[in-house]
């Protein structure tokens, strides 16, 4: 028997959408959907086949590469059109809410599999392979299946784990660093006298500084473990500005 790749359908043609399809256009039949005329150029001009309404989308994977403010109403465009056996997964930057609205909306006779590819097309220049990715099933198996081609073909770290558990840790690995990059960027321009260990620093931060607005909302606004993990920050910085004596006497009277 022949071998058939499977076929992907890729919904939202941004900067991320465009990523995905590049990385899989070796590796499986890719089309695209969006709603964007400029976006239907793009995708034509590289050679993906584009569909025109979501009616069309009959492929075995179907790959939501929306922000997360826009996932509800793809769901409910997409859930009455989709047939048994297909598999929907996300990339949206935080996993919790993702989760429960792909596994309330969509019907039960499709699989589910909640991801989050830890890198973009600025950190990724030279190829994803040595990258991670985060997998949280929801609902079926075929995952696993997926899970073996991240990592045997695109070399990939593969990390499964339930959606709580990546945004626990993703608010201080994904969520403090934007915060942060906009702290840096609100103090000006950067000093002429400063020290490789600063570059280095302005360098990793300025890797989400131009991010879309979209994704710095969703990663440090609509992770509710961010905002407990921001207040930690703030009070670990204010101590560090207490004199020493302070600090001494703040531990003494704790004791």
């Amino acid at each position: 028997m022949l071998y058939r790749p499977p076929s992907i359908t890729i919904i939202g043609f941004g900067a991320f959408g465009r990523l995905v399809a590049a990385v899989l256009a070796s590796h499986a039949r890719v089309s695209v959907y969006d709603q964007s005329p400029d976006a239907w150029s793009a995708a034509s001009a590289l050679g993906f086949e584009v569909i025109a309404s979501t009616k069309e989308i009959s492929t075995d994977i179907v790959v939501l590469a929306v922000p997360v403010q826009s996932l509800s109403e793809v769901l409910l465009d997409i859930a009455p059109l989709l047939r048994p056996g297909q598999v929907v997964v996300d990339v949206c930057s935080i996993k919790e809410e993702p989760a429960r609205m792909m596994r309330q909306l969509l019907p039960p006779h499709v699989e589910v599999l909640a991801s989050h590819p830890m890198f973009g097309p600025g950190s990724v220049k030279n190829g994803v392979a040595g990258a991670q990715i985060v997998l949280c099933p929801v609902r079926g198996t075929r995952w696993r299946a997926f899970a073996v081609f991240l990592r045997r073909t695109l070399g990939l770290e593969v990390i499964v784990t339930t959606p709580e558990e990546h945004d626990r840790q993703a608010a201080m690995t994904q969520g403090l660093t934007h915060l942060l990059a906009r702290a840096f960027q609100a103090l000006g321009e950067r000093p002429r006298i400063r020290t490789r260990s600063f570059d280095l620093i302005l360098e990793a931060l300025a890797m989400v500084t131009n991010d879309a607005p979209e994704i710095y909302e969703a990663v440090t606004r609509g992770n509710r473990h961010v905002d407990p993990l921001r207040q930690d920050l703030l009070r670990a910085l204010a101590s560090l500005g207490k004199a020493p004596e302070s600090a001494a006497a703040a531990d003494a009277a704790g004791q």
